[in-house]
């Protein structure tokens, strides 16, 4: 059988990385459409934005990404041959910007501010709608042209997002081999390379030896070795572990959970961190893998708990809920053993006991 391995061709990292963004977009085209967080632009825009000129075009991004709004900043941009979209932000506006260069058929820099989820080198394109419901994830064509990571910006945000970005890609490890392992298709269609095996297992470890590091060098908003080492786990090897195998219970989990009593508004990250620790019991760990686990989320400041969700004594009912959506995710199958939701809201008790 053939089997593809897919990446970004080039990556970028490092304090000050944003300020080659434009000779960066001009080694593809001599024009850009800048999808930008209008937030993002009031604070650093004109150090993100130099070099750019009036041949290109800045769209500010606020607000949800819905179907209807991607489709009318595409349609306003057909105007005139722009050969590169620049995307700047958090998820939402870099989600954006995915999405009018595939409907433009162009290739896409991404440029992130937070370190909250991969999607920087990754090909999908959440869409929501007015309510923030999920309607359909698309895929780019090939992985962004280029990911522009500057760790001096990233440094500077909040530390909570480089939690939720921690929370996320920790999971990417066990989830890639769980679906390796079941016989999982990864995102070409394909069975798994190695390579994407091992790019998730390095992703784990080095969040293992920096990420109680990276989270004080967040917390004093600047980069050092620590920071950087989490951020390249967090963006490259995570998007490349998981696209080139698959997910698994860690990101089913987040079905239920986005529906879930207070739970429901705790970030991504955050669910995903706490559904490692479920798809552990599912997998019958020794409860030594679980508790260090566990140990591990408590130590870069990740819930471990419904209540440190937001969801403080959860009743049965409410479990198996969330184990009943869960069901739905199309990674539910990647597992070595087919589950049902009693299964997973044995799991769910279990974790709690804990």
């Amino acid at each position: 059988m053939v089997r593809i391995f897919a990446a970004c061709p080039r990556y970028i990292q490092g304090p000050g990385a944003a300020a080659q963004l434009a000779d960066i977009a001009r080694s593809i085209g001599p024009t850009a459409v800048i999808v930008i967080d209008a937030h993002v632009r009031g604070l650093i825009g004109p150090s993100l934005l130099a070099g750019f000129g009036t041949a290109d075009r800045i769209i500010e991004f606020a607000g949800e990404i819905t179907l209807e709004r991607v489709d009318a900043m595409a349609k306003n941009c057909r105007d005139a041959a722009f050969a590169v979209v620049v995307a700047i932000g958090g998820g939402k506006a870099l989600d954006a910007g995915k999405a009018v260069a595939r409907r433009l058929a162009l290739p896409v820099i991404t440029v992130p501010t937070i370190a909250s989820t991969d999607a920087p080198a990754s090909r999908g394109i959440a869409i929501y709608d007015d309510e923030h419901r999920l309607v359909r994830v698309e895929q780019l064509d090939s992985n962004p042209a280029a990911v522009v990571v500057d760790t001096a910006i990233l440094a500077a945000a909040p530390e909570h997002f480089l939690r939720c970005g921690i929370g996320d890609a920790v999971a990417k490890k066990f989830e890639a081999e769980a679906a390796f392992n079941a016989g999982a298709l990864n995102k070409h269609g394909t069975r798994p390379l190695q390579a994407g095996l091992i790019a998730a297992d390095g992703c784990y470890r080095l969040l293992r030896r920096h990420g109680a590091g990276a989270m004080a060098a967040a917390a004093r908003g600047k980069p050092d070795e620590d920071f950087e080492a989490a951020v390249e786990a967090c963006f490259l090897l995570s998007a490349l572990g998981f696209e080139n195998t698959g997910l698994s219970m860690a990101h089913s989990l987040t079905r239920g959970l986005v529906k879930a009593r207070g739970a429901k508004d705790a970030p991504h990250g955050y669910h995903v961190g706490y559904g490692l620790l479920v798809q552990f019991a599912v997998e019958a760990r020794d409860r030594a893998e679980v508790e260090d686990m566990r140990g591990f989320l408590i130590q870069v400041g990740l819930p471990s708990t419904l209540a440190e969700l937001g969801m403080p004594a959860p009743a049965g009912d409410e479990i198996a809920g969330i184990a009943q959506l869960t069901m739905d995710s199309p990674h539910i199958g990647n597992l070595p053993r087919p589950i049902d939701a009693s299964d997973i809201a044995n799991a769910i008790k279990l974790v709690e006991a804990l």
